[in-house]
């Protein structure tokens, strides 16, 4: 099997996977790499080692995700059933590979090449709200990363013309920022309105004074053959859900 993904320009071994190319069936096909869902848990682990192995990784260390701002130092000694609870991780370590999984929210890789500093980010609108991706920045530079020198990158999520929000987010986010008004489109129905949370992420990480900040802009609810979506689970009614996994790795020859 090949796992599916996209690549971003920064200088490092990285992966936003898609669903496809994994061992997985019915649902969960095929790429599925949720550790806490219903899937066959070997499926599951063939599905992650054959991630790791695009990175050039033995696995990728990943989280109990929560929608809050811990940022976690990937050490070795992580196993799946004992994962910290957070939303981000940073490690500074040769032949590590850390990430995130998603089915909406927006995943974000960082990577300080010539620091040897990497991060991975799940920011759901609450979490980037709350500031994940300013406190994973804050986390790379406590390993000795420069934010002048760190690059991110906002992997496939929900887009905005999939994702139709209520009062409670827009204000939410208006509460920090008015100017924030501007990733807020029109609705289809009464007191609702079209959220660009791909956009929002990029404009924070452009705000923290990073070297660059990109979004790839790719809509998982739309993209049925390609990503897994929770919202389009939910209007759907419901039933079992795959994630992706968004991973990065300094390799075991440093960042070159």
């Amino acid at each position: 099997m090949t796992p599916g993904f996209l690549t971003a320009d920064l200088g490092l071994p990285h992966g936003f996977f898609t669903r496809e190319g994994g061992v997985s069936t019915g649902a969960y096909a095929s790429l599925n790499c949720s550790l806490s869902g219903q899937d066959d848990p070997e499926a599951v682990r063939r599905n992650r080692a054959a991630c790791a192995g695009v990175l050039g990784a033995e696995a990728v260390l990943g989280l109990v995700q929560v929608h809050g701002v811990a940022v976690a130092d990937a050490r070795p000694g992580w196993t799946d059933a004992a994962r910290p609870t957070a939303d981000a991780l940073v490690t500074n370590l040769p032949g590590q590979a850390i990430g995130v999984l998603t089915a909406d929210c927006a995943p974000v890789l960082f990577a300080d090449r010539r620091a040897g500093v990497i991060g991975a980010a799940h920011a759901g609108w609450r979490g980037a709200v709350a500031g994940v991706l300013e406190a994973t920045i804050a986390a790379m530079e406590g390993l000795g990363a420069a934010r002048k020198d760190i690059e991110a990158v906002v992997g496939p999520c929900i887009g905005q013309a999939s994702y139709e929000v209520g009062p409670d987010l827009r204000d939410a986010v208006l509460a920090q920022s008015a100017e924030a008004s501007r990733f807020f489109a029109p609705g289809r129905r009464e007191d609702r309105w079209q959220f660009d949370l791909a956009g929002y992420c990029q404009a924070r990480l452009a705000a923290a004074g990073l070297a660059r900040a990109e979004a790839l802009f790719q809509d998982t609810l739309a993209l049925e053959e390609k990503f897994f979506s929770h919202r389009r689970r939910t209007l759907a009614g419901g039933g079992p859900l795959g994630h992706q996994l968004s991973a990065i790795a300094i390799p075991l020859a440093g960042p070159g």
